[in-house]
């Protein structure tokens, strides 16, 4: 009898599949940096019983209608914007992802972006590094106290809890706007819930970590941003849909905000002439959130467990529902 067949849509080291090898055969896109064009992955679809995917991989009906002998795809990621499910459910395919391993890891990242953007790291290091150090100065690249200051968080969810946890740990004042209330989550994070329009006009540091749907579509637009303080740092560590770029930019060169620190985009990869990318007052990374080695390890294995014991007539672990 033959292997189920898998087809994974990036290149990973050998040593985080070995031990499926023997249950599934196993079929990889072998460039480190590039993703799988559109036309290999249809091909490869056309006879895999497994998808391992990532964000950029869309999975939608016409690679569907092409894959009769699928039977799941498993999504390297919390995000699932890639994937039709209406398309999943109509060709019997089920969709799984990664949810818990990533919260804490993509946590530290946000926060991590907080404390860059608010204490000008960033900006700093490329200064010395620049050899543009000549002299000290009173207020030398002085950015903003992050204790005792609002931190707003759109969206209490796992990472959002996580989020926090921390802003906890530097004694801050945490508010939060979720589409339902989480009184547990006050009661245990001193939290308090408030409107979005009042987190925007109260926050010191507006942290959104939101799924991406047609409620959060372009939530963070010209009329959020002027609501919120011109000494507020915005941190996206969500989707870059939730985000209008262009009153983003126009927020950081105007003042309407102070800075901003972005993991995420409207459209991925950027490039370094985007206009977020040449401002001073904007840390961005390359969608990182959840990249720790440990953390990623994980992920591969989620998405490889899901695989196996959907191929195995079992129930996915982690099913998108």
């Amino acid at each position: 009898m033959s292997k189920p067949k898998v087809y994974i849509t990036r290149k990973l080291e050998e040593k985080y599949v070995k031990a499926y090898q023997e249950q599934l055969e196993i079929r990889m896109w072998e460039k480190e940096e590039e993703p799988v064009p559109r036309e290999t992955l249809l091909k490869e679809a056309a006879d895999a019983n497994a998808l391992f995917a990532v964000l950029s991989d869309s999975i939608d009906e016409e690679l569907l209608s092409k894959a009769p002998q699928l039977k799941v795809v498993a999504n390297m990621a919390v995000g699932y914007d890639n994937i039709d499910l209406e398309a999943c459910e109509k060709h019997d395919v089920i969709a799984a992802n990664t949810p818990d391993v990533l919260s804490e890891t993509t946590a530290d990242l946000g926060f991590s972006l907080l404390m860059a953007a608010a204490r000008r790291i960033v900006e700093a290091d490329a200064w010395v590094k620049e050899d543009k150090w000549q002299a000290w100065a009173p207020f030398f690249f002085a950015g903003s106290d992050i204790h005792a200051k609002t931190i707003g968080i759109v969206g209490m969810g796992r990472i959002g809890e996580a989020i926090a946890k921390r802003a906890a740990g530097f004694d801050m004042n945490i508010q939060y706007h979720n589409r339902s209330r989480k009184k547990d989550a006050e009661e245990r994070l001193q939290a308090t819930y408030v409107s979005f329009e009042e987190l925007l006009e109260t926050s010191d540091f507006v942290v959104t970590v939101v799924p991406h749907t047609k409620e959060t579509d372009k939530m963070f637009n010209r009329a959020a941003f002027e609501k919120m303080k011109s000494s507020a740092i915005f941190i996206n560590i969500s989707r870059g849909k939730v985000v209008v770029e262009d009153a983003l930019v126009h927020a950081l060169k105007t003042g309407e905000i102070q800075a901003a620190g972005l993991d995420v985009f409207e459209e991925e990869p950027i490039r370094a002439d985007h206009p977020l990318v040449g401002l001073n007052n904007t840390v961005c990374l390359p969608h990182i959130g959840s990249a720790s080695v440990e953390t990623r390890k994980r992920m591969v294995e989620l998405c490889m467990d899901n695989i196996l014991a959907v191929v195995s007539g079992e129930e996915a672990i982690t099913p998108i529902s």
